[in-house]
């Protein structure tokens, strides 16, 4: 079920940050599922939250049409504005249980950084609807590297300390029981790619505030937050830059 907190609207304040500093997606990703799940050349996917188009443009860049679902009007507004330049992309306001889409309508439907806010049961009869057979869906999640280097440990603990219900949400993600529930089997593949991000200060500040569980700048714990994020940039800093570490893990297949 949906977090107390409407997940559709965690991000309305954050839609700037969010599409300035997150990390986008490897461009294998596109090539791999086509191969993989060899999707016709025109290709239509419905990308479930969507957001600031991220997620959208590896497969927008491979030639496919992206019909981005995203519940929220900020994020729907700055993905629009970041993929204009893209004849085969459109965005409708819809959420993973109740898309507006058609039934069997796309070939591939998938869900980037987004499924763990998704109501399972009803996401996943959704999909069943509007996929054409058989339906291929792909679950998409850019999981930073937390430990191995002095900042990737110190800011997975600005998180656990400042972060306001993350190790909750964190628990969540690629959660590989509601990854089954979801597809209805646990036949589905896995691929990884590695997806390490170069970060000036600003963009790593951007990135920090872009998160749902951040305290937001009229809290008490955001100035204390900021403070020990400038120290652990200036601790880890080559060059005005420090490394964020990415592996981008896809769980994909067809659903039964």
């Amino acid at each position: 079920m949906r977090p107390a907190a409407d997940s559709t609207e965690r991000f309305t304040s954050r839609a700037g940050d969010y599409a300035a500093a997150r990390p986008g997606y490897p461009p294998g990703i596109a090539s791999t599922l086509i191969a993989e799940l060899q999707l016709p050349p025109q290709a239509v996917v419905a990308d479930i939250g969507s957001g600031t188009g991220l997620s959208s443009e590896p497969f927008l860049r491979a030639g496919l049409a992206v019909i981005g679902v995203e519940p929220n009007e900020a994020m729907r507004a700055e993905g629009n504005r970041q993929l204009a330049a893209f004849a085969h992309f459109r965005s409708v306001a819809g959420t993973a249980e109740a898309t507006t889409l058609a039934d069997a309508s796309v070939d591939l439907l998938i869900a980037a950084q987004a499924f763990h806010w998704f109501d399972i049961g009803p996401a996943r009869a959704e999909a069943l609807r509007i996929l054409k057979r058989p339906p291929n869906a792909a679950l998409i999640w850019n999981d930073r590297v937390s430990t191995g280097e002095a900042f990737a440990e110190g800011y997975e603990q600005l998180l656990l300390d400042f972060g306001i219900g993350y190790s909750e949400i964190k628990h969540r993600h690629a959660h590989e029981e509601s990854v089954a529930a979801f597809f209805g089997h646990r036949d589905f593949r896995i691929a990884a790619f590695p997806n390490p991000t170069a970060l000036d200060y600003d963009t790593l500040l951007a990135r920090l505030n872009s998160a749902s569980y951040v305290p937001k700048p009229e809290h008490p714990n955001h100035a204390p937050m900021v403070t020990r994020l400038r120290a652990l940039f200036d601790a880890a800093e080559q060059d005005g830059r420090v490394t964020m570490d990415y592996v981008t893990r896809v769980f994909f297949g067809a659903l039964r």
